[in-house]
């Protein structure tokens, strides 16, 4: 039996994620995230766990976590740079592994103003991990008011940074995720903001794109890197636009990603493959008859990568790049996913489709390990997903596990909810867009 709740979930699960049943390793992640935030150097573990079989008490262990972001926090303002990244460093860890709503509630203005000062005025490596940070502050905040008053005060320095030539591939592939990312999760009902975001992501990737005569542009050195994030952040917020503003982007980007599949950079071709697949899939959800532009062409091409064995590639590859291929022939050709299944404590998420795929990759992309602990406890991931309320389950019948096709039945009808609500949305921005 599964007890499923709203109001009560204080009495086995906080808001801020602590609980004994499916966060058995949060107090080991914990005490590695937090080690060194007092100062750059310092390694004092955040959680001690008590010898010989002790265990910390639960309100104390908040409590010393609590104090030591707050330490954190205060580092981000400290004149030494080094500083300033090894908390940085220690709230991304913990951000990514935590859900810390109430907490970065009532610090929200205090984080963001620390976070703006370090995408101005740190280095490339500071800008870069600013960016992220503020990228799981919103998901942490779970895309609500304060994610999106925080997202319009930073959207402006984010685009300077990412528009800025002269500033750090690092940094600037930092700033496309957050901005995909943040205007995923706190303006999605924009229609002004997306079109925004989209216009910005596209005039990054499309100098891939190739020229008149049809050849592709030599890149510079670390440009595909960039491209592939932008692309990446760009084909995220895809999946939000009306079916109106699909046709479009559909005309205008298939053509042109089918060149890039003949990038010299292997994870560029990848993202261009995961997107042709995405927007095809999508131009099939909005008309039945749909058909990609010289689908021979585009299916040869698709061939010849899911068996390349140039050995003028790297082993490691060649092998991910013939998977990837193999599973987008698949779909173009037959209009059938290879289903992957995700588990975390006793539930699971079904990755049925490009478009759950690209949004399942884009919030791992960020949340790296943690994403399992918001899938269980984040109410902005449950949401996405079609998970409901986190689950509690009672201890008298702990043991007790759902059969996997019920899961699978209720994660499915689940997400469908979903989409509906979503697609109610989409209506709406179609008169914006």
């Amino acid at each position: 039996m599964f007890i499923r709740g709203g109001g009560g979930l204080s009495s086995s699960v906080s808001r801020n994620g602590v609980k004994g049943e499916s966060g058995a390793s949060d107090d080991e992640l914990t005490s590695d995230i937090l080690s060194h935030c007092s100062s750059a150097s310092e390694t004092t573990s955040v959680l001690e766990e008590g010898t010989g079989g002790e265990q910390v008490d639960e309100q104390t262990a908040q409590e010393e976590t609590e104090d030591k972001l707050k330490q954190c926090i205060d580092n981000l303002m400290d004149k030494s740079a080094k500083t300033r990244l090894a908390a940085l460093e220690s709230l991304r860890q913990a951000f990514s592994s935590k859900v810390l709503y109430d907490f970065l509630t009532e610090r929200r203005l205090t984080v963001s103003d620390c976070l703006e000062r370090s995408l101005k005025k740190g280095g490339g490596e500071e800008q870069a991990a600013a960016a992220t940070v503020f990228a799981l502050l919103c998901i942490q905040l779970e895309g609500g008011d304060e994610a999106e008053e925080g997202f319009k005060v930073l959207r402006p320095i984010l685009t300077a940074l990412l528009m800025d030539n002269s500033a750090s591939i690092a940094a600037r592939q930092s700033c496309a995720r957050a901005l995909g990312m943040c205007c995923y999760v706190s303006a999605a009902e924009e229609g002004e903001d997306l079109i925004k975001s989209l216009a910005l992501l596209e005039s990054i990737f499309m100098t891939s794109y190739p020229n008149r005569e049809g050849a592709l542009p030599t890149p510079k050195p670390g440009s595909p890197g960039l491209h592939s994030a932008a692309l990446q952040a760009w084909s995220l917020l895809v999946t939000l636009c009306p079916a109106s503003r699909l046709k479009v982007l559909l005309d205008l980007h298939l053509p042109k990603l089918q060149a890039c599949l003949q990038s010299n950079d292997v994870n560029y071709r990848i993202a261009a493959g995961e997107t042709i697949a995405l927007l095809v899939e999508l131009g099939r959800d909005i008309d039945e008859e749909f058909e990609v532009e010289d689908s021979e062409g585009l299916c040869e091409c698709l061939k010849s990568l899911a068996t390349d064995g140039n050995k003028h590639r790297a082993k490691n590859d060649r092998r991910k790049q013939r998977s990837i291929f193999r599973e987008v022939l698949h779909y173009i050709e037959n209009e059938d996913f290879t289903e992957e299944k995700i588990r975390f404590g006793v539930e699971s998420v079904y990755i049925d489709s490009w478009m759950r795929r690209r949004i399942y990759d884009a919030f791992k992309e960020i949340l790296e390990s943690g994403v399992r602990h918001h899938l269980q406890f984040n109410p902005l991931l449950r949401d996405i997903f079609g998970l409901g309320p986190p689950i509690i389950l009672d201890a008298t019948v702990k043991g007790n596990k759902i059969t996997r096709f019920e899961k699978h039945l209720f994660n499915s009808a689940a997400f469908k909810a979903r989409t509906k609500q979503r697609n109610k949305v989409r209506d709406k921005r179609a008169d914006v867009m």
